[in-house]
């Protein structure tokens, strides 16, 4: 709509509320004197009529002019609340004050009780008035809904508190919202019968299967901002059985800063399954060790790598230089970051970690305080079959840079590992292993603290189970998971990032920083959740086919091996590995042996990795 048409009606609206108002003025005097005088107006004194007569448009303009100190021309009344009926209350009183003194002064009489009848009847008008635009806005959005055959969609709400109410109000009000609220769940007993809105509470979670059938739930929409992860696991398992679209409210943060919309309503995800409360970190010592210092991420465009940059960036780093060997992850999280932080002085560089000239070249250029190494392949079964990649790239690639980072003085390298390298079965394990040796080994001759973060899966990461199930659900079925017994440790990619740099914080040199991942979960279960949140049913709409597991891929990962310890640091969540004790001199000797190996492509490098790591186990499979 033109400004201009709009400014008109708004001018249009509030005449016909001024309007409406000095009617309201006068008929509450009139009807006020018609109560007072046992609704007789032939018992009324012809003074208080003639008082009444003589100063009906003083009164009228004196009650819009009052109106008009406490807004109630410029609230928008679609959305009146118990705030604006205060506003209206105090104005009324303040227009019937300033009644009486002028009558006061005028030395105009009226009896005495008049003045209540009257700012009741002011206050009892001029409430109607406003919020009868409400119940009209209610009555017409259900009529034309029926007019034009819009379908609604049947809703349940899961949660009875403050961010319930605020999400039934906007339903009830919004023309845009093609919603029908059925009912409301709440596990809290004293609640049961009780209603929000006109909306019965029926009773708590147990209610929530057989009323999504009673009802013909289409949709639930769990509002319970302030509750436990787990709690909201819980919950969402249960409503996953319903076979409805599911919503969640976001958060605290949105409830708060009343930013709580439908439009704010997110999907329920994986990661709502989970349990899990989330990662808590101390965002002073992150900021502490990265602000205004030279920060390098290797492999900064993959999915650890583009989190640390995010992360790194909000900490005001003086430069942050990302480096990767595939151009377009690189471009799209440089484009990201100069969005986002266009303050930031950000460097991207297209390179190989297996290139020492080129590593020593950026180091040379940047000399970067903090180093985190992210680069690698991690894609398991594909380094089976190209185990000498897998050693170039891992092993090799972290050797260059460790020891481009020891020759120009780097203060602290931080190499991203995994629980695939405790007691490896397959090579990416092992090659990450040889990995966190070589870190380990340089930080007892180097003065940068070299340490690395060994975690296991994160959701959505490239490579990731997750991606690839949602992809085979989309196209239909069948999910395919290697073993129904298998199981694995998730984390949100954030999460795992926020620990990567607190730990850091804590690197003193050569630790070992395990995180915890929380409870394992079972892929089978995480497929099941995964179909039935995509609204379909597990083994019915979908199929879920078992492959068998796949080489070098273990039932379980570990995070210790027999002979490591943890040591606890001043986060929960993160622990420290004990050192293995080996000799330096003889690893590195090992390492000339395998990198002639590797790059003349024999096939002897398995067992070379395994003179290595004693503990690489592989597992041969038909």
């Amino acid at each position: 709509m033109p400004r201009v048409m709009r400014n008109r009606e708004i001018f249009f609206r509030q005449l016909f509320l001024v309007i409406v108002d000095v009617i309201t003025a006068v008929a509450a005097s009139s009807i006020a004197l018609w109560i007072r005088f046992d609704f007789s107006i032939a018992n009324v004194n012809r003074v208080y009529l003639h008082n009444i007569w003589i100063t009906m448009a003083i009164n009228g303009l004196g009650v819009v002019s009052i109106y008009w100190v406490f807004h109630l021309y410029r609230s928008v009344w679609r959305y009146a609340s118990v705030y604006e009926l205060q506003r209206i209350v105090l104005a009324g009183i303040s227009a019937t004050l300033l009644q009486a003194g002028g009558f006061l002064i005028a030395e105009l009489r009226m009896p005495r009780s008049y003045w209540f009848l009257y700012a009741g009847l002011l206050i009892a008008f001029t409430t109607g008035v406003r919020f009868s635009y409400r119940l009209l806005r209610q009555v017409r959005k259900r009529f034309e809904d029926r007019k034009e055959g819009q379908k609604l969609s049947r809703v349940m709400i899961i949660g009875a508190g403050s961010a319930a109410e605020v999400l039934i109000r906007e339903m009830m009000l919004s023309q845009y919202l093609h919603k029908r609220i059925c009912c409301i769940v709440d596990d809290n007993p004293d609640l049961k019968g009780k209603s929000i809105r006109g909306y019965q509470i029926i009773g708590g979670r147990e209610n929530i299967i057989p009323a999504a059938k009673q009802y013909a739930i289409d949709e639930i929409i769990i509002a319970m901002p302030s509750v436990s992860k787990k709690t909201i696991a819980e919950i969402t398992k249960i409503c996953n059985e319903t076979g409805c679209e599911m919503k969640i409210v976001p958060g605290m943060y949105q409830f708060v800063n009343k930013d709580l919309k439908v439009s704010k309503l997110r999907h329920v995800d994986i990661e709502d399954l989970l349990g899990r409360e989330p990662v808590k970190v101390d965002l002073g010592k992150i900021t502490g060790f990265l602000k205004n210092q030279t920060v390098l991420v290797t492999g900064g465009g993959g999915s650890i790598g583009s989190e640390l940059c995010r992360q790194i960036a909000a900490a005001e780093p003086k430069q942050l230089v990302i480096v990767d060997i595939y151009e377009n992850n690189a471009y799209e999280i440089q484009q990201e970051l100069l969005r986002k932080y266009p303050k930031l002085n950000l460097v991207v560089l297209i390179a190989s970690v297996r290139n020492t000239n080129r590593m020593n070249s950026i180091f040379e250029t940047y000399l970067p305080n903090v180093v985190f190494h992210a680069a690698a392949h991690k894609h398991v079964p594909l380094m089976e079959v190209s185990p000498n990649e897998a050693i170039k790239n891992n092993v090799f690639g972290t050797l260059k840079t460790v020891q481009a980072a020891h020759r120009y003085g780097v203060e602290k390298f931080v190499l991203i590992s995994t629980d695939k390298a405790v007691n490896p079965t397959n090579i990416m394990g092992a090659s990450k292993r040889i990995c966190e040796m070589i870190v380990q080994a340089y930080s007892r001759k180097s003065e940068t603290d070299f340490v690395a973060v060994r975690f296991g899966n994160v959701l959505g990461s490239n490579g990731s189970v997750i991606p690839l199930f949602k992809q085979q659900i989309k196209e239909g079925g069948p999910v395919t998971v290697t073993h129904p017994d298998i199981i694995r440790y998730f984390m949100t990619i954030p999460e795992a990032v926020s620990l990567v740099l607190e730990a850091g914080a804590f690197a003193h040199g050569g630790e070992i920083f395990v995180l915890d991942m929380g409870e394992p979960v079972k892929i089978v279960d995480l497929a099941k959740n995964l179909i039935r949140l995509s609204g379909f049913i597990p083994n019915e709409d979908i199929m879920i086919e078992y492959t068998g597991l796949r080489p070098g891929e273990k039932l379980y990962e570990e995070r210790l091996m027999a002979e490591e310890g943890l040591e606890k640091t001043e986060n929960d969540r993160i622990s420290i590995a004990k050192p293995i004790e080996m000799d330096d001199e003889k690893f590195f000797e090992s390492l000339d042996e395998m990198k002639d190996a590797v790059y003349e492509e024999t096939g002897e490098v398995r067992e070379m990795v395994k003179r290595i790591v004693p503990t690489y186990k592989r597992e041969k499979r038909k």
